[in-house]
């Protein structure tokens, strides 16, 4: 059975897709890290889901959900850095924004929905939403206000899901995609 997963972007990784016109198009990597300036994707697998979550104004957002297809270094990633100052992963320049520079980069290749920031999750979800440890011991986020999150510390790394609060937020990102006829 797959695991669901949540992992924050902060202002600076949503900043550079705007930038770059990345918005409204599927990323199809990311970046695992193992310094606490990048999240360590340690936990996920092929056929894992992760949900890139934005607070922005106190309100969270679900910006991609992402799909792990795997986690090896591919023809696509282009060649391994031989210096220092060499591009980690050449071949995915487009999306380097999402962490390709971090320490101890390593790419997670990834079939994504689209990057947006116009899916948030709703105020009377957020406080119901639900992590649990590799102990099975649960957790809900602190913080929560009136339906917004008045400090994101909650979210600021890679955590699993309960399979309750992973099928939220996939239903989530399905009524987004789908249009209403």
């Amino acid at each position: 059975m797959a695991d669901a997963f949540t992992v924050l972007w902060t202002h600076d990784t949503c900043r550079a897709p705007r930038r770059s016109g990345r918005v409204g198009r599927r990323p199809p990597v990311a970046f695992s890290g193992v310094h606490q300036s990048l999240p360590s994707w340690a936990g996920a697998r092929a056929g894992d889901e992760v949900y890139a979550l934005h607070v922005r104004r106190r309100e969270v957002c679900v910006v991609s959900r992402m799909r792990v297809l795997d986690r090896e270094r591919g023809a696509c990633c282009g060649a391994a850095p031989t210096a220092w100052d060499d591009p980690s992963h050449p071949g995915h320049d487009d999306w380097a924004m999402l962490g390709a520079g971090g320490c101890g980069a390593t790419a997670v290749h990834v079939d994504a929905t689209p990057v947006r920031f116009d899916v948030p999750i709703p105020g009377e979800l957020l406080p119901l939403l639900t992590w649990r440890n590799r102990r099975g011991e649960t957790r809900q986020l602190k913080y929560v206000v009136d339906g917004r999150l008045e400090r994101s510390i909650g979210l600021q790394g890679f955590y699993r899901l309960t399979p309750e609060s992973a099928a939220a937020l996939g239903d989530l990102v399905e009524r987004a995609v789908t249009p209403v006829t």
